[in-house]
């Protein structure tokens, strides 16, 4: 077992970003074995879940006109324009069945707010509105934490480099994430959270 203050926080591994989703991570189910095994490590668990209002601002087809993958400017800053997925209640929301959801203690839904995006556990994309993660963790004690999951490149990514802004030592299992990589947004990932001063370890 990890030490007492140390989390695992497991990101949006579910239907839609797992192949035959609709915004399936290439290989995204292939990481689960590894992510169930990392569980039994930690004291701490944390899974999070991708929670869409079919009205969401980030979908594509929620603006006329738009193609899926596109970049809008929104009053928080540019944000991708998505396929339609993790839509509340919906079979692609729902974690994947092979993941061990059980041992988790904590399930952070987010991006549960029409007009704004979330991939971080942490804030939503404006990067001040909090989700509530930092206050549990806080109030457990946990100064330590490890992150896998999808997608690498986006909301895991953002994770790490929030948890590291908020004082957190971060880890980040590359090893156990796929990527996107959407016109290069994996290699800016991986430079963005180094110089946040995540341990990306490969």
């Amino acid at each position: 077992m990890r030490r007492s203050d140390e989390a695992l926080i497991v990101i949006d591994i579910q239907n839609d970003f797992c192949p035959g989703g609709a915004l399936a991570v290439t290989d995204g189910a292939a990481i689960i074995p590894q992510v169930n095994a990392l569980m039994d490590e930690f004291a701490c668990v944390v899974l999070t879940q991708d929670w869409h209002p079919a009205d969401h601002t980030s979908f594509a087809a929620n603006h006329p006109g738009a193609e899926a993958f596109s970049v809008i400017e929104m009053p928080y800053g540019p944000q991708v324009l998505w396929p339609v997925h993790c839509v509340q209640g919906g079979s692609g929301a729902a974690f994947h069945s092979d993941l061990r959801s059980d041992p988790a203690q904590l399930v952070v839904r987010k991006g549960f707010r029409s007009g704004i995006d979330s991939y971080s556990a942490f804030f939503e994309n404006d990067h001040s509105t909090p989700t509530g993660l930092e206050g549990y963790l806080r109030a457990r004690g946990i100064t330590s934490v490890t992150l896998v999951g999808l997608a690498l490149d986006f909301c895991v990514a953002y994770s790490a480099i929030d948890a590291a802004r908020l004082g957190f030592s971060v880890t980040l299992l590359a090893g156990a994430c796929r990527a996107i990589d959407l016109n290069g947004t994996l290699a800016e990932a991986k430079a963005n959270c180094l110089a946040a001063g995540v341990n990306w370890v490969a």
